[in-house]
């Protein structure tokens, strides 16, 4: 296995540190550039290269190495942001005199449009703890579970590091750390706000520890739910309501998206509950809507 030497090491991991001092960026998201910069930093690497000598038509080869290599285009498109974060990064601290990347061009993502429940599927995955035989025992905190999220579309991160604290349910609001600890109020229904609180007063208060902290959502032995157990869940009720998709908690979202931008809502305030920073990530399902508004014309429609 190839290893990263010096100085490339130290370039890498000084872009890291600025990542997280500076950029306050998540450890997952610096996890995944530093992947790819290892990658990439190899490659110059094994062309007895320094950083400085690295030209436009070089970073041009990787990439194309990394297209024959079968990476999905999103997965390129992350790689190209990654090196020219990093050059720019090297530009300003004075050790590159040129950016390489400057016109480095990212390519155009093929549109992929994500899997969304219908109304009726939803209803079903929402009702699947409650209809299993024998009663599962912790059926009231996955039924709590799946209400929040397609009341509020909070990533499976927010949700399991979601605090009791956080709560305000008497005004019908969550406060929601996102990434890069951005803070916003997500609106929390009635519906959901009513299991959750039973969840909270006959299941949770019995099998919280020391080690539960505040923590809303909790797994068997009191901790923290994990972002992997909370997708077994999600994963368990669909398939318990027959529910042919492959969906995840994120399914959640993209529904509960769709579901209020069909209903007629605002684009920019299903932003705002998103937590999305830029309006371009929210559009997505303005093409969901289309598509199924398409769905329903050639289903319906007599010349459809």
């Amino acid at each position: 296995m190839q290893i990263l030497k010096e100085p490339y090491r130290e370039h890498l991991e000084s872009f890291i540190n600025y990542l997280t001092l500076e950029r306050n960026f998540s450890p997952h998201t610096k996890a995944s550039y530093r992947n790819d910069l290892n990658r990439y930093l190899l490659y110059v690497q094994s062309l007895e290269k320094t950083v400085m000598e690295i030209i436009l038509t070089d970073i041009q080869k990787f990439i194309l190495e990394l297209h024959n290599a079968g990476l999905e285009t999103r997965s390129v498109a992350r790689n190209i942001s990654a090196i020219r974060s990093f050059h720019k990064f090297l530009v300003r601290e004075n050790i590159l005199q040129v950016n390489a990347t400057e016109n480095l061009h990212q390519p155009k993502p093929a549109l992929h449009l994500p899997t969304v429940l219908t109304v009726d599927e939803v209803f079903k995955l929402l009702d699947a703890p409650l209809l299993e035989a024998p009663p599962g025992k912790y059926r009231l905190r996955d039924k709590a579970l799946l209400e929040f999220l397609y009341a509020t579309g909070v990533r499976v991160s927010e949700l399991v590091n979601l605090q009791q604290s956080n709560c305000y349910f008497d005004a019908g609001f969550a406060r929601i750390f996102g990434k890069g600890s951005k803070e916003r109020l997500v609106p929390v229904g009635r519906t959901a706000t009513e299991w959750v609180r039973r969840y909270q007063q006959e299941l949770r208060l019995n099998i919280s520890c020391r080690e539960s902290g505040d923590y809303l959502f909790l797994n068997a032995r009191g901790k923290k739910l994990s972002r992997m157990s909370a997708y077994t869940i999600v994963r368990h009720h669909s398939t318990a309501a027959g529910i042919t998709k492959k969906i995840s908690p994120h399914t959640l979202r993209h529904t509960f998206a769709t579901h209020l931008l069909e209903g007629g809502a605002d684009l920019r305030a299903v932003q705002e509950m998103l937590g999305h920073s830029s309006i371009i990530a929210t559009q997505i399902y303005t093409h969901i809507d289309r598509a199924f508004v398409k769905e329903v014309h050639k289903t319906f429609h007599p010349r459809g």
